[in-house]
């Protein structure tokens, strides 16, 4: 299994940011596949969550209506849209296979700051 984040990077607050995950080494279309977050000197956080047989994704409350997780089974890849960024969404960012983060990539870093 190997996991690539990508597209973190310093926003202001309110700006978005899109990142994208490339996923390989297993059946990505057969996976759900989810976001989780670690901010500084905290730990694992779950984002979101996302199925494979269609359904509505699933959001934390921190999170909901500004997040957007989706994917491309063609590429497998991974997308998170972030919008409305909040200082409190600054974290390492993780794509992983569990909600728990058990499996996951080496993090992209979000920073949102004035």
């Amino acid at each position: 299994v190997r996991l690539v984040e990508s597209g973190g990077g310093l926003v202001r607050p309110g700006g978005s940011l899109r990142l994208s995950c490339a996923a390989s080494g297993f059946t990505f279309s057969r996976s759900s596949m989810c976001w989780v977050r670690q901010a500084p000197g905290k730990g694992l956080e779950w984002v979101s969550t996302i199925f494979t047989g269609g359904g509505s994704p699933l959001y934390a409350a921190s999170v909901k209506g500004r997040f957007t997780i989706s994917r491309d089974n063609a590429e497998n890849r991974l997308y998170l849209q972030m919008n409305g960024l909040k200082p409190e969404d600054t974290a390492l960012y993780y794509c992983a296979k569990d909600p728990a983060g058990f499996v996951r990539g080496q993090g992209t870093q979000v920073t949102v700051s004035s």
